[in-house]
């Protein structure tokens, strides 16, 4: 059997290869960092949106309004226009109702 031999440098960069790998895994194991978690936030904040608008959607008395919906750290904000202060208090009653949803800002104008 012939024995493999390898140059000094080919050893040296294998080592330092698995060294400079094993430099990193900690790093790759560390807790979340702020831009982690943001970018979870706004996940959420996406996932409350789109789950606002399809229960306003699903009430007829709503569907004909351009209600807007935008949610930051799980407070959601309605703006646009419905025609009675009852469409306002529904659409925020309806928000409401969605869950993970923390504070409503209910910016909704009565035409």
């Amino acid at each position: 059997m012939s024995r493999l031999r390898l140059p000094v440098s080919s050893l040296a960069r294998i080592a330092f290869s698995g060294t400079a790998a094993l430099a990193c895994l900690p790093t790759a194991l560390a807790a979340p960092t702020a831009t982690s978690e943001r970018a979870g936030e706004m996940l959420d904040d996406t996932v409350i949106t789109a789950k606002v608008k399809a229960a306003l959607l699903n009430e007829p008395t709503l569907k004909s309004f351009q209600i807007s919906v935008k949610t930051y750290k799980d407070t959601v904000q309605l703006s646009g226009f419905v025609d009675s202060v009852a469409s306002k208090q529904l659409a925020g009653k309806v928000a409401l109702g969605v869950k993970g949803i923390v504070a409503l800002s209910n910016d909704l104008i009565v035409k």
